[in-house]
């Protein structure tokens, strides 16, 4: 009997933003029966072998009810504790005081009061997708306190980052990995200030195939060990990971964020090898 793979969607985007459409026919041509289903739909999920979370980009507005759907599916790629982790971007902060060259970032819960840096900076919820809930602010700017306060008045921590000017010449860098092993890269443009899809959950991006340079791929090797750490997991219990990258004012990589629970894999910006790569790692997860 073949063994099932489910993609895992949301009502808005049953089948994905397109990006997973090769994934389809290379799981098939490795013997799994596939199909897709969005997450708070009736479909059995105990009854298929995997269980893979692509496009679930509604989740953050209904992220307690997600969690609970997660932990009660049987065979979750990536798993359950993988997801409540990664989630909340306060895990940032767990890699940073893991010694990780991140972002700076702070956070503000609700009831804080909010300290801003000396520069342009970003403000986001701590739990969120697609840049949603994001906006950059300069020096002192008091919107960003109005900002603050309506995340908090929606029961969101705030999250405090430092504007990274590079982001605006060369984009981010973003490594993927599947079973923990490197696979390829892609460029992603500056977001901020990019248009909402049509479907109201993520904003445009302009994509691009990349080679990773020498000191970001050290830099993720590092992040997704350290992240394995803190899990308490192999690397290679990820079926995927994508390690998002921009640099520094000095011009070194800087982690923006990791990327371990919905992220788009960059298939349409690779070549077609990295879809059966990504079969491959699922087959490896159910061994």
């Amino acid at each position: 009997m073949s063994p099932t793979a489910v993609l895992v969607s949301c009502t808005e985007l049953p089948t994905g933003d397109g990006d997973d459409d090769a994934v389809v026919p290379a799981l098939t041509s490795l013997g799994f029966s596939v199909s897709w289903a969005p997450w708070d739909s009736t479909f059995d999920f105990s009854s298929a072998d995997a269980v893979i979370l692509r496009a679930t980009w509604d989740y953050a507005e209904r992220r307690a009810e997600f969690l609970a759907w997660c932990e009660s599916v049987p065979s979750l790629f990536n798993s359950a504790d993988v997801v409540r982790w990664n989630t909340d971007k306060s895990y940032l902060v767990e890699l940073l005081d893991a010694g990780l060259a991140v972002v700076p970032t702070s956070l503000v819960t609700p009831g804080s009061s909010s300290s801003f840096p000396s520069s342009d900076f970003v403000v986001k919820p701590s739990v969120g997708a697609g840049s949603r809930g994001a906006a950059r602010f300069a020096e002192g700017a008091s919107a960003a306190t109005a900002h603050v306060a309506a995340l908090h008045a929606e029961g969101h921590t705030a999250l405090i980052q430092p504007y990274q000017s590079s982001v605006d010449s060369s984009g981010e860098l973003a490594l993927v990995y599947l079973g923990g092993i490197y696979s390829h890269a892609f460029t992603k443009g500056a977001m901020l200030g990019s248009t909402m899809d049509s479907s109201g959950l993520y904003l445009s991006e302009e994509l691009a195939p990349a080679v990773p340079p020498e000191d970001a791929v050290a830099l993720a090797e590092d992040v997704l060990d350290a992240a394995s750490a803190l899990l308490g997991i192999l690397r290679a219990e990820l079926l995927y990971a994508r390690v998002d990258l921009v640099r520094g004012a000095d011009g070194k990589p800087l982690l923006l964020e990791l990327e371990l629970t919905e992220p788009s894999l960059g298939f349409r910006q690779t070549d077609a090898s990295a879809v059966t790569r990504f079969a491959s790692a699922v087959r490896q997860q159910l061994a």
